[in-house]
């Protein structure tokens, strides 16, 4: 269970989440590619794809924080923190890149924090298969969203596109790893519950 030196590291990440710019130890995926000359229209659509992957590594954060929190296995607490680590990498990229693109992160992103947290925390309590499958399973869907985005992102975007690319490459790595160290294939209600809070992100902070 968590102690109060828990809570108040957690207080202390959820405030750099939300107020700090992340920073990377590697490179930004395609940060040596040439700017593209995108027309108002297509820059106003990639900033908004970012956007939602910006609040989706918001909504990462917090959750993987949430598990690790109240996972009860030390190496189930490490994948997470790595899991975790990695995507911190992915919130600084996305934030350059709307940045680049003249777009704005969402306002939703204090709220998205609070309630990935909490649903994070709950599935640590649950046992750390569970919380194994749940990250496994949150990884599978967030490929898919990354996935939609490079059909959806402008061809002539190769910046944006590097970054989705990568991401999509970690998400994966992060799904096999939650596998391989005893993940649980949630059920089907649990799987649906999770695609539809995360349409429900997705379609908001596209515009919000």
């Amino acid at each position: 269970m968590p102690n109060i030196d828990s809570l108040i590291l957690n207080f202390d990440r959820a405030l750099r989440t939300l107020c700090a710019r992340a920073t990377s130890a590697r490179p930004l995926p395609g940060g040596d590619l040439e700017e593209t000359r995108l027309d108002e229209h297509d820059k106003r659509g990639a900033a908004a794809l970012m956007r939602v992957n910006h609040a989706g590594e918001v909504c990462a954060q917090a959750l993987y924080h949430g598990q690790a929190m109240t996972a009860r296995n030390r190496e189930v607490r490490q994948v997470l923190e790595h899991a975790a680590a990695q995507e911190t990498e992915h919130l600084a990229w996305t934030e350059q890149r709307i940045d680049e693109l003249g777009g704005r992160v969402s306002v939703l992103n204090p709220l998205l924090y609070a309630g990935s947290f909490a649903i994070g925390a709950v599935s640590g309590l649950l046992g750390d298969k569970w919380n194994l499958g749940f990250l496994a399973e949150t990884e599978k869907q967030v490929e898919g969203h990354l996935d939609d985005h490079l059909g959806r992102l402008p061809e002539d975007d190769h910046k944006s596109r590097a970054i989705v690319e990568q991401m999509k490459e970690d998400e994966a790595e992060h799904a096999r790893t939650a596998l391989t160290h005893g993940g649980a294939q949630l059920p089907l209600p649990a799987r649906q519950a999770m695609r539809a809070a995360s349409r429900l992100m997705t379609n908001s902070t596209y515009w919000i």
